[in-house]
């Protein structure tokens, strides 16, 4: 359990935005299909955007309105640290490209960030009917059931994944990543390399994966996973091991036991 403040607004506020996000999840399932779709580049980007637009249309002011004075995160590729205040920071289809392509592994996301730490999160499954929320202080849960992270101690015995966070990343950072599978991969038991990142997120908090890295700072890939991992018990920081914001360039998220072990690993890399 994170020692996080309570966020007083919590309870409420929670069952306003899974609410959203679950009508919007059905948004998208409705668009799901077993095929992939689109050809081209540009065809395959076309129909990512009608995703996107789709979903956006149900869930954006249902979510404003639920939060008044809150404000919105434009752009879900970017990154860095928000202005102060509260912002969403929503993927309207987090795996959009798995999506597209005709494979189950996506989901709704809606974050409330407060001066860029998240402080309540809903990820919604749709094919599944899952849903994972956490609240600042009052832990994690997989529909009402408290999520733990792993137990493990020995980075030897780890599953830890990573990936890229969005196309067209610099050559610095896919060589980073390529380095830092290599050195896991020695160290650690097995890598995943897959997208989104927060479907690897939602495994390190239910404690069926046992950690994961990213060496980039798209928010809206990251910030639901980091608050249900450390609600779950684990530790979340950048890869130098300071506290990870949404300012934050880099990013580890783990069971405890582990960290110092990733770090050891990652951070020269880093």
């Amino acid at each position: 359990m994170s020692t996080a403040m309570p966020f007083a607004a919590g309870t409420t506020l929670l069952a306003d935005v899974t609410a959203a996000v679950k009508t919007a999840g059905a948004t998208l399932r409705d668009r799901h299909t077993a095929h992939a779709r689109g050809v081209s580049l540009d065809e395959v980007v076309g129909e990512i955007h009608a995703n996107d637009d789709a979903v956006l249309d149900v869930l954006r002011e249902p979510l404003l309105a639920a939060r008044p004075g809150s404000q919105w995160a434009e752009d879900e590729l970017a990154g860095g640290a928000l202005p102060a205040g509260e912002w969403w920071v929503v993927d309207p289809a987090e795996g959009n490209i798995n999506h597209v392509h005709g494979m189950d592994d996506w989901a709704v996301t809606a974050t409330l960030v407060r001066d860029n730490r998240p402080v309540l999160t809903v990820v919604h499954l749709p094919l599944t009917g899952d849903t994972y929320t956490a609240v600042a202080g009052g832990g994690a849960h997989l529909n009402d059931r408290p999520l733990t992270v792993s137990a493990k101690t020995d980075l030897g015995a780890a599953l830890i994944g990573t990936g890229q966070a969005k196309p067209g990343e610099d050559e610095r950072t896919f060589r980073r990543i390529g380095d830092s599978v290599t050195a896991m991969l020695v160290n650690g038991l097995v890598v995943r390399v897959s997208v989104p990142a927060t479907m690897q997120l939602i495994h390190v908090a239910a404690g069926r994966m046992d950690a994961f890295w990213q060496f980039s700072d798209v928010r809206s890939g990251l910030v639901a996973g980091a608050l249900l991992v450390s609600e779950a018990g684990g530790t979340v920081t950048d890869l130098a091991g300071e506290p990870w914001n949404t300012a934050s360039r880099d990013f580890l998220a783990s069971a405890t036991g582990i960290h110092a072990a990733a770090l050891k690993v990652l951070s020269p890399i880093a």
